[in-house]
């Protein structure tokens, strides 16, 4: 099978309507502006034996590997709309491709994002999807934009990836079922972000761990924050694990793609409106100040930035 047959036989699929002028076949994809919005675009890039196991299941490699650039759309309250994949394979395995494009192709019907071009190439196993989403203008969610007073909330539940993964690498229990699902075939919060548009004053998802993703947003605004531990929504599986364990997976453990963003006081309503309209969960965990750093309280004290708890970081 040579390169074109590859693509034009697992991934060169028709686009919705109206969705870009040209995909798949040029040099160039072709995206019309939409009046009043500007257009928000990420990558992430995915290695084998960095991000994945080798032996991960191709299908839900092909959800996660969208799902991920789909979560930063969603932290900037951006509608996803196209998508390029650029795709390093060491051989042409049909029966893998063919899961991994089911898997691919079933996460963007169901956030409605078209694939839209890329490239394909011989190497080391590595996926690297750019996504195209539209915001409009001046109504994007930032990470600087947090302001003394807010509250800080977190959407969904923390923990259940990171809690699965540490499984898999140890191999010193089984699995949980449901941690699992969440580490491989995580939902990004799209709905939700659009929804606090007009709510939220900053935003960011949580991929690198709860603790270290907030530190991001309160350096880029200028300002700190407390946290709670006790209010944490954990995983029914992080729960019922012992102290340490639940503090680590849910502030450093990362993968969990949750939204995490403040909001004033005011919008508490608002937010919970949010929650319920788009079916997601969302918890109050702390509040933002003017002193400068992350403070965790609760059942055992305040601690101030616990380095302890610092997240994921490629050349750490």
């Amino acid at each position: 099978m040579t390169e074109f047959e590859l693509i034009a036989r697992f991934f060169d699929r028709p686009l919705a309507d109206g969705r870009a002028s040209l995909g798949i076949g040029d040099d160039c994809a072709l995206l019309a502006a939409r009046p009043g919005h500007e257009l928000a675009i990420s990558t992430d890039m995915l290695v084998a034996g960095r991000h994945f196991f080798d032996d991960v299941d191709p299908a839900s490699l092909g959800w996660k590997a969208l799902a991920v650039n789909l979560s930063d759309l969603a932290a900037m309250g951006a509608r996803p709309r196209a998508f390029t994949l650029a795709l390093a394979l060491p051989t042409v395995d049909e029966a893998w491709l063919a899961a991994f494009a089911d898997g691919l192709f079933d996460c963007a019907s169901g956030f409605d994002c078209a694939l839209v071009g890329g490239d394909t190439t011989r190497g080391p196993l590595t996926l690297c999807i750019t996504v195209f989403g539209d915001v409009p203008d001046g109504r994007a969610l930032r990470r600087s934009a947090a302001r003394d007073g807010d509250d800080v909330w977190v959407s969904g539940t923390l923990g259940s990836a990171a809690l699965a993964l540490n499984a898999m690498k140890t191999g010193r229990e089984p699995v949980d079922p449901m941690s699992r699902l969440a580490l491989e075939r995580p939902v990004p919060r799209v709905a939700l972000g659009v929804a606090l548009r007009d709510v939220a004053h900053a935003a960011i998802d949580v991929s690198d761990g709860l603790a270290q993703d907030l530190g991001h947003v309160l350096a880029a605004s200028g300002v700190g924050a407390t946290l709670d531990v006790d209010a944490l929504p954990l995983a029914a599986a992080v729960a019922r694990g012992e102290p340490g364990l639940r503090r680590r997976v849910a502030l450093a453990g990362g993968d969990d793609y949750e939204l995490c963003f403040t909001a004033p006081s005011s919008a508490r309503e608002a937010v919970e409106r949010a929650g319920r309209a788009t079916s997601t969960r969302v918890t109050r965990i702390g509040f933002v100040t003017t002193t400068k750093g992350l403070r965790l309280a609760g059942s055992e004290g305040l601690v101030a930035d616990d380095r302890s708890l610092r997240g994921f970081d490629h050349f750490a």
